[in-house]
């Protein structure tokens, strides 16, 4: 994946590319939730991590992409707003079971660490020391 590549599905995932008809967007990281269907896509979690990770060494540097980083804030804050927070839109209606509640914060926590890392520079080895691709 390239660096245009990865911030581009940085921003499907946001649900704030200018293309937001794509499928990408409407069923990325932030679109499974709003409208929520019943499922949470793994491999969402899994393509944020890959452009983090491709997206690295640009968020070590004194000036970064702002649209990288609100699409990063957006995704942890909407999702925590959304589908955690015990009065959100998906809690309050009975839509999201204790079990996917879980997942989805374990993924919120794991996006936000390894963005955390990776603009306070403790690099990719930390970033990522918890993180499990799929095989």
């Amino acid at each position: 994946m390239t660096k245009a590549e990865a911030k581009d599905l940085l921003l499907h995932h946001a649900f704030s590319h200018d293309d937001f008809d794509n499928p990408k967007s409407q069923r990325g990281f932030l679109g499974m939730l709003r409208p929520f269907n019943g499922t949470l896509e793994e491999a969402n979690y899994h393509e944020i991590m890959a452009a983090l990770r491709t997206l690295a060494d640009d968020l070590d540097h004194p000036t970064i992409d702002r649209e990288v980083v609100a699409a990063l804030w957006g995704i942890c804050h909407f999702a925590r707003a959304w589908g955690l927070a015990p009065e959100g839109m998906l809690r309050r209606n009975n839509l999201i079971s204790p079990a996917q509640i879980q997942q989805l914060e374990t993924w919120v926590d794991s996006i936000s660490y390894a963005t955390c890392c990776l603009l306070d520079g403790s690099g990719p080895a930390e970033a990522f020391a918890d993180y499990h691709p799929p095989q």
